[in-house]
């Protein structure tokens, strides 16, 4: 990848990501993606929430950022692109932020066909909060409101949006960086509404409740979760053994 992305950071800024956060990997992907699109950062927006999510393009990215209410990000966007539809406007956020208390926004979004991307770092809790159990929480998995284990099934990201409407979807972990960075691109050229999810371990709030607090054993377990596909349509995003797929889904 270009070393060109750490020219879109703002200058000094401090990382405010714990040790081992995916989101650092994310914040990476998302740069080398503007940069490989020469992408005129005066005519780009980036806007977020409330969340450990929410902190990747405010304060770290250089241009102009909406940090706006809990769960607001995507109306915030959506008000912004109607004001200046000249604007490549970006959502960057948590999946407590989009999918949780944003839930409604996403899938009304998807389902107007709102021409933005929306990237979700998807951490499988509320990170910065304590580690509360979300809509992506695994079943089974420990937090600090679920301490016998999630009973509860999660969102299929994709396929939500799918069903909504999004004319692209991707789903990648951190760590699959070209992969990733292709999907980024391949959102911000598409018209219409494009949602990309990436998968990002969690060592410090997720990790530590489920002993899985180092960074190898917090990687692992996400690499464990998944599966990928080499199939770009609108097939299954969770497979016969509840794995998440990775890929690209887009509709015709």
């Amino acid at each position: 990848m270009s070393s060109e992305w750490r020219e879109y950071l703002r200058p000094n800024v401090t990382l405010p990501f714990c040790p081992g956060c995916g989101h650092r990997l994310l914040l990476r992907h998302i740069l080398t993606a503007l940069v490989e699109l020469e992408v005129d950062m005066d005519k780009t927006l980036f806007v977020s929430g409330i969340g450990c999510g929410g902190w990747i393009p405010s304060p770290c990215i250089n241009t102009d950022t909406l940090h706006c209410l809990h769960g607001r990000a995507i109306p915030f966007a959506v008000g912004a692109k109607m004001a200046n539809p000249e604007l490549t406007t970006l959502v960057v956020s948590g999946d407590g932020d989009i999918a949780d208390i944003g839930g409604n926004h996403l899938i009304h979004a998807a389902r107007r066909n709102h021409d933005m991307t929306v990237i979700c770092a998807n951490n499988m809790n509320y990170g910065m909060t304590g580690g509360q159990v979300c809509s992506t929480t695994p079943v089974g998995a420990i937090t600090h409101t679920t301490p016998s284990g999630n009973e509860r099934n999660p969102f299929d990201l994709i396929a939500l949006v799918n069903g909504a409407g999004a004319k692209y979807a991707a789903r990648y972990l951190v760590t699959e960086g070209p992969s990733l960075v292709a999907a980024i691109k391949r959102a911000v050229q598409t018209t219409g509404f494009s949602f990309v999810e990436a998968i990002s371990p969690c060592p410090t709030q997720f990790g530590r409740q489920n002993k899985k607090d180092s960074i190898k054993d917090a990687y692992t377990y996400v690499e464990s979760m998944v599966t990928s596909s080499d199939t770009i349509g609108m097939g299954r995003s969770v497979d016969a053994d509840g794995l998440l797929v990775t890929g690209e889904y887009v509709h015709a």
